[in-house]
């Protein structure tokens, strides 16, 4: 009869903890929708619904479902190409439709955020600084957001072809060892608060992991004929261990883990980004910082029109609240 009691008492006990958790993380994915608003929902649709997936897809096993098999080789570059843009006096992308690279032009040179792969990096990177009236042997550093191939595949490239410098963080530097796709050469590890100076621009690189455990994202000056704004780069987005648990999850590592990681440091972000005056923010995915729509607006723009990537500092803390808000709920279900 005690047995009885105590099973009873516990499965009571359970339904109760996961009702509050339910309630819990319902609550941050509604914080974080608020915060969305229209001009965020890209990343909100992405990373809630990895957090909290519907019924559905968590019996799929993704909250997106399935992929299907990626053919080999390259896909035909009528599916990714992308036409540069000049973004700000002394910002340029050069991605693809998908992915995103970031030139910052200095009177020293260039520094890129990203690389994107190994198969546009030289058609979208270097072609798009020469369409730009760039010169591609300028570029003098890579700063790697973090090392999965969609971002750091084009990196060697840059080091064999142009001698360029490649920034890591070190837990991706080693996370690249373990891969087996294009990787760069062991170069330049970057840490936490580091300030990479070319010329007259200091762009400050922060720790921020959480999509890997060395994932940098970053805070730079630009300009907008001459009106100078702040921007921050946030450098990891998805919820990875979600639908690839055995690349991520471990004993001493589990979801809890990962969540835990990736608000603490949506946290920080948002108020070194509040201290730096940042609005202006900018992804190395287009559909999470809202470039598929901004990019084709900027070249419709009219002088005198507000620029559409300058969203305040106000627009820019209320994108690292949703991050956080999504980390928060996966956080809850975990529990």
């Amino acid at each position: 009869m005690k047995a009885f009691v105590s099973t009873v008492v516990l499965a009571i006990t359970v339904s109760f903890v996961s009702a509050d958790a339910q309630t819990a993380s319902e609550a941050h994915v509604a914080a974080a929708k608020a915060a969305a608003g229209a001009d965020f929902a890209g990343v909100f649709n992405r990373i809630c619904s990895e957090a909290v997936p519907s019924p559905a897809a968590a019996t799929s096993g993704s909250a997106r479902g399935a992929a299907p098999p990626r053919p080999a080789g390259p896909p035909p570059r009528d599916s990714w190409h992308a036409e540069p843009v000049k973004v700000f006096d002394n910002l340029y992308f050069l991605g693809q439709t998908e992915y995103s690279v970031w030139a910052v032009t200095t009177s020293a040179g260039i520094i890129l955020i990203d690389s994107i792969f190994d198969y546009s990096v030289d058609d979208e990177v270097a072609g798009g600084l020469k369409k730009m009236g760039l010169d591609p042997a300028t570029i003098k550093y890579v700063i790697v957001s973090h090392g999965h191939s969609d971002h750091s595949g084009g990196a060697k490239y840059l080091q064999d072809r142009f001698n360029a410098h490649v920034l890591l963080g070190a837990a991706d530097w080693d996370l690249l060892d373990r891969s087996n796709g294009t990787r760069p050469r062991r170069d330049l590890v970057a840490t936490d608060g580091q300030k990479l100076t070319l010329g007259d621009t200091t762009i400050t690189i922060y720790a921020t992991p959480g999509h890997t455990l060395g994932t940098l994202s970053t805070v730079f000056p630009v300009t907008d004929h001459g009106t100078p704004h702040v921007a921050a780069s946030w450098g990891g987005t998805a919820f990875n261990w979600m639908a690839n648990q055995s690349a991520y999850i471990t004993p001493d590592r589990p979801a809890r883990f990962w969540f835990e990681t990736y608000s603490r440091s949506a946290r920080r972000f948002k108020e070194v980004t509040a201290k730096a005056g940042a609005d202006v923010l900018i992804s190395n995915h287009t559909i999470f910082d809202g470039s598929k729509t901004k990019l084709p607006a900027l070249e419709r723009r009219k002088p005198g029109e507000p620029h559409p990537y300058v969203i305040g500092t106000s627009g820019v803390q209320r994108y690292l609240t949703v991050v956080d808000e999504c980390a928060q709920a996966g956080l809850a279900r975990a529990q």
